[in-house]
């Protein structure tokens, strides 16, 4: 699922948002493209430090949407490309994915496992 240009622009900084839905109320959390890991070609692992009310969110309404860019990277239409995925989420806080991930990223807490469902390249 994951595109070649989707791998690239994870491959360069820029902003994820990540918004979920419950009891009628979007909540959007923002984390960065270089702390997403990608274990195989349809899953995202994000490192997950606060991101409460997002967890709260998710034990009710798992499907989730996220959107992430670079201006490195060229578009559909010129310079900067971004992409909208869907996708359902949980998270984690053991495992062998999550000792992979904590020794990346010291600061985290628990992983959030996005399973992406569709990817669609917007600009």
């Amino acid at each position: 699922m994951f595109t070649d240009t989707f791998r690239e622009v994870v491959g360069k900084e820029g902003v994820v948002s990540i918004v979920t839905c419950a009891e009628n109320e979007a909540h959007v959390a923002n984390t960065w493209n270089s702390y997403l890991g990608l274990p195989d070609s349809e899953r995202l692992l994000i490192p997950s430090w606060k991101m409460r009310k997002t967890e709260q969110n998710t034990l009710k309404n798992n499907k989730v949407l996220l959107t992430l860019g670079s201006k490195e990277v060229p578009g559909l239409i010129g310079p900067g490309t971004g992409f909208l995925l869907e996708g359902t989420a949980r998270f984690f806080k053991s495992g062998e994915e999550f000792d992979a991930m904590k020794a990346k990223f010291p600061f985290l807490t628990r992983v959030l496992e996005v399973t992406v469902t569709s990817l669609k390249q917007t600009i």
